[in-house]
């Protein structure tokens, strides 16, 4: 007899997700099957739900913040055990390439797709991976806390980590948006930099939640924001933005208080566009977007997450609860990472 499971799929274009029933699926040669503890709500969610069905084929089960345990394995498969609590890597390139050679499987050269993003992915009771290389051993973490490391915590720990060389004790690192990405920054900036942290957005509790989190200095979002920025840097700039938000004002107000040979990090995918010319940018700055993170970034998140130096906030839901934590992500009304738990 065939059993089920229910998902969050995606069905029509344009359309928010729905709530289906689907058979198992079991695992064909050198897949493993994981039982999902947790998936997390991510923006780009929102991306894959009003893209062009070419690009994402349709009907899709979203979800690539993904933890559980290792429900089952298929023929030929290494390297896990049942009863193994992990997280899911989601960035899954070819496996073949120079780049996947070196765990840059996020900029593998080969089109590839992972989980939630042209793969069926984690907001079901059960998913299916390609690869034991893509599971993260989670140790004693518990998995509906991890899930967030595996973006949000991916994502921000890659565009950190890529740029410790200009973080030297004195600098500034600018974190604009602190929401499910932003407040784990904060922590992962802590953990890796000397720099003084400040801490950027619009609404005070977020403010208050950075400061929490270790941000040396909060900045009110909006008018002055950048002056304000400029004077707790001595007015040299930062050497690391990080925008975690994206959006035309977000994406200028990174570009304004960006110091000499400084780096703007855009993170956020909220469809901004930033004139980039000679005179405006400061000497030796760059601008980049970096996507997700190595496999290595993975393992160390969650090496830094077992350490009890970074651990993200998450609000747990059920599969009713979901339509509606996405409209309150969408108005930056979630504090942490709203995560799904399925059988809740």
């Amino acid at each position: 007899m065939t059993r089920s499971m229910q998902a969050l799929r995606v069905v029509q274009p344009g359309k928010m997700p729905q709530v289906v029933s689907l058979p198992v699926p079991e695992p064909g040669p050198g897949q493993v099957r994981i039982r999902v503890a947790g998936a997390g709500l991510c923006h780009s969610d929102l991306l894959v739900i009003h893209a062009d069905p070419s690009f994402f084929p349709l009907p899709l089960t979203l979800g690539h913040e993904t933890t559980g345990w290792v429900d089952a394995l298929g023929d030929g498969a290494r390297g896990a055990t049942v009863g193994d609590a992990v997280a899911v890597y989601f960035p899954w390139g070819c496996g073949h390439c120079a780049r996947c050679a070196r765990g840059e499987e996020n900029i593998c050269t080969v089109p590839t797709f992972g989980p939630g993003a042209g793969r069926d992915g984690g907001m079901a009771d059960y998913l299916l991976v390609d690869d034991a290389r893509h599971l993260i051993p989670l140790g004693s973490l518990d998995p509906v806390q991890a899930a967030p490391l595996m973006c949000a915590g991916l994502t921000t720990y890659h565009a950190i980590h890529s740029a410790l060389d200009v973080l030297e004790p004195g600098t500034s690192i600018v974190l604009i948006g602190i929401g499910g990405l932003g407040h784990l920054a904060v922590q992962i900036a802590r953990a890796l930099s000397p720099a003084q942290i400040i801490a950027v957005d619009r609404h005070q509790v977020k403010l208050d939640q950075a400061r929490q989190h270790g941000a040396h200095h909060a900045v009110q979002g909006g008018e002055g924001a950048g002056e304000r920025i400029r004077a707790l840097t001595g007015n040299e700039g930062a050497a690391l933005v990080l925008d975690m938000v994206g959006n035309d004002a977000t994406m200028a107000l990174g570009l304004s208080v960006l110091g000499y040979g400084g780096r703007l990090k855009i993170v956020g995918v909220g469809g901004g566009t930033l004139p980039a010319t000679f005179y405006a940018m400061p000497r030796d700055s760059s601008i980049n977007a970096p996507y997700a993170g190595t496999l290595r970034d993975g393992h160390d998140i969650v090496r830094l997450a077992q350490s009890g130096l970074v651990k993200a906030e998450v609000e747990r839901i059920g599969f009713g609860d979901v339509l509606a934590a996405y409209e309150r992500m969408d108005r930056g009304q979630l504090r942490g990472r709203a995560v799904l738990v399925p059988g809740t």
